[in-house]
């Protein structure tokens, strides 16, 4: 028996499958990031972060972010006739979306605007609204905003470099500086044998005498990760014979020659391919010192805490995107005669993704906010320096059993590396970096362990939380044991715990200010009662999950 065609063909039809989450605005669709705004910046003007919220959501960015990870930089050590060149191509949507990121002012403008008093919040809601989208480029931007208050350090690069550095119209070209519209910058920092242990360094800086910029050294040695390394400039440390320097190293010199850095290699890396990552050789390079010599580590400590605030900000915007996408699915996929947000299990899990997705954006903020006042406040100065390392040690762990979490969500579908849904599978990629970049969990325990040393880390940890008593019986106890516990702190081996208990604490303190009592209760009893299991979709029975639900993603 022959069937028909037209029945042979109703089997290609393609029916219960979402559509992908495109075309919508990032900011808008985001209430939690929006109470949280109104919380520490009530003031703030939002038109902008809307602006780019639409941008980044758009069908037309999400496509400049597949191609730009699908076709990776590729490294082009010489040209054809045997001249050492030393340059990185990348695919032209890595300039669209570096463009994008400079218009929107998230790499230096905060440090040329900080008379508005929220500075830096509004470029932390717009650096998380760009990873939704893109992460990997944001790289040389986080770079950018870290090393620019660093630079101040030799007055007269500052002088000719922060307006470029400040600048919004991306130039992606090798020019000298000041034939640029813009400049960008990176560090370089580790090396083969040291790793986060910048000490044993043995690149060396060998004075070369005095000009227009200051103190001029001859470079000698290396760099074992190098991120984008068609950056401008780079800010290094190098042995002086003063001990552990931090030096300007541009990539084209005054005279207008390239500077002697020998691209090695990229690194072919788990996530985070629209990036450059490189290694590099120094031979005979230039550069001038930043600061004095011997201070190096100090500077790199100051230029860390940015990026560190950079990887809680992005993990959270990977969480968000991540767990729209999730809700954005269920809500069209049926099974087993449901829509799949209406089963049990997958509302449990969507709303417990949900409170960690807004704990995080809560706690970045937060951290943001202490950076826009930590000048003008000696408790916020505390809690910059307490809770940087504590975001980036809590946030970013739980970045990847998130994702995992929310990538299961779609079945086999989130899995695949193609079309909407391959976004999660990048997410997932992605998730790793930040919890590495900028030193890893161990690292960030022992910046914990430097902080809470000090004789005013316990009373301004009680005073951050003092707003939150009588509000949950679990968040009463830990907030009233944490200060005892900073004072008595003694071994390392009990700082990684100490770092999650203050991010939690802080978090529930947090949520009680900015979300609705309903999100309040359920990370309380869940995070702090242990009315929660080990896994994700683990709430307890008495969750109100249909208005968790609702406010993480308005249909």
């Amino acid at each position: 028996m022959t069937l028909p065609t037209a029945t042979l063909a109703r089997t290609h039809d393609v029916f219960n499958q979402s559509t992908p989450w495109a075309d919508v605005n990032l900011f808008t669709t985001n209430q939690p990031l929006q109470d949280a705004l109104r919380l520490h910046a009530p003031d703030l003007g939002v038109a902008g972060l809307t602006a780019l919220g639409a941008e980044m959501g758009s069908a037309e960015m999400l496509t400049h972010a597949r191609l730009a990870n699908t076709h990776k930089p590729q490294l082009r050590t010489h040209d054809r006739f045997g001249h050492r060149t030393d340059v990185v191509e990348f695919h032209p949507s890595y300039h669209a979306l570096m463009g994008a990121a400079l218009r929107h002012g998230l790499h230096a403008t905060p440090w040329s605007r900080q008379d508005t008093g929220h500075a830096h919040v509004e470029r932390a809601a717009g650096f998380m609204l760009f990873t939704e989208a893109e992460p990997s480029i944001l790289c040389p931007v986080s770079m950018s905003y870290a090393v620019t208050p660093a630079l101040r350090g030799n007055a007269a690069v500052w002088a000719d470099w922060n307006k470029g550095l400040a600048a919004t119209q991306y130039d992606p070209r090798l020019a000298l500086f000041s034939q640029k519209s813009a400049l960008t910058m990176g560090m370089g920092m580790t090396e083969k044998q040291g790793g986060s242990d910048v000490r044993a360094n043995t690149t060396q800086a060998v004075p070369d005498g005095d000009d227009a910029w200051g103190a001029r050294y001859r470079i000698m040695g290396h760099k074992w990760f190098f991120s984008a390394p068609m950056c401008d400039a780079f800010l290094i440390l190098a042995q002086a014979p003063g001990g552990l320097t931090c030096f300007f190293l541009p990539r084209v010199l005054p005279d207008d020659t390239v500077n002697a850095i020998r691209i090695q290699r990229l690194k072919d890396k788990l996530g985070n391919h629209a990036n450059a990552s490189s290694e590099v050789e120094f031979i005979d390079a230039m550069a001038w010192r930043v600061g004095e010599e011997g201070r190096g580590v100090a500077q790199i400590l100051e230029m860390g805490t940015m990026t560190r605030l950079d990887c809680a900000l992005g993990t959270s915007g990977l969480m968000r995107q991540a767990l729209s996408i999730a809700l954005h699915h269920t809500r069209q996929r049926s099974a087993f005669g449901k829509k799949l947000i209406e089963q049990p299990l997958m509302r449990n899990v969507l709303a417990d993704l949900a409170l960690e997705s807004e704990a995080a954006t809560a706690l970045s903020i937060r951290l943001a906010s202490a950076f826009d006042q930590k000048d003008k406040s000696e408790h916020e100065a505390v809690m910059a320096r307490l809770l940087t390392p504590v975001a980036k040690f809590w946030v970013c762990k739980r970045g990847s059993v998130f994702a995992q979490e929310a990538m299961e969500c779609l079945g086999g579908n989130g899995y695949v590396e193609e079309g909407g849904e391959g976004v999660m599978a990048r997410i997932y990629r992605e998730m790793p970096l930040n919890s590495i970049w900028e030193g890893a969990g161990n690292i960030m325990a022992l910046d914990l362990m430097r902080a809470v040393r000090r004789a005013d880390a316990a009373a301004a940890l009680d005073a951050e939380l003092a707003p939150a008593r009588g509000a949950h019986p679990a968040l009463d106890r830990l907030a009233g044991a944490l200060p005892l516990r900073v004072d008595a702190m003694t071994t390392e081996a009990e700082a990684r715990r100490l770092a999650q208990d203050v991010a939690l604490a802080v978090q529930a303190a947090l949520l009680l200010r900015s979300a609705p009592g309903a999100v309040f209760r359920a990370f309380c009893d869940s995070r702090l009662s242990g009315d929660w299991g080990y896994s994700f979709g683990t709430l307890g029975a008495g969750v109100n999950l249909d208005a968790i639900l609702a406010r993480a993603l308005p249909e």
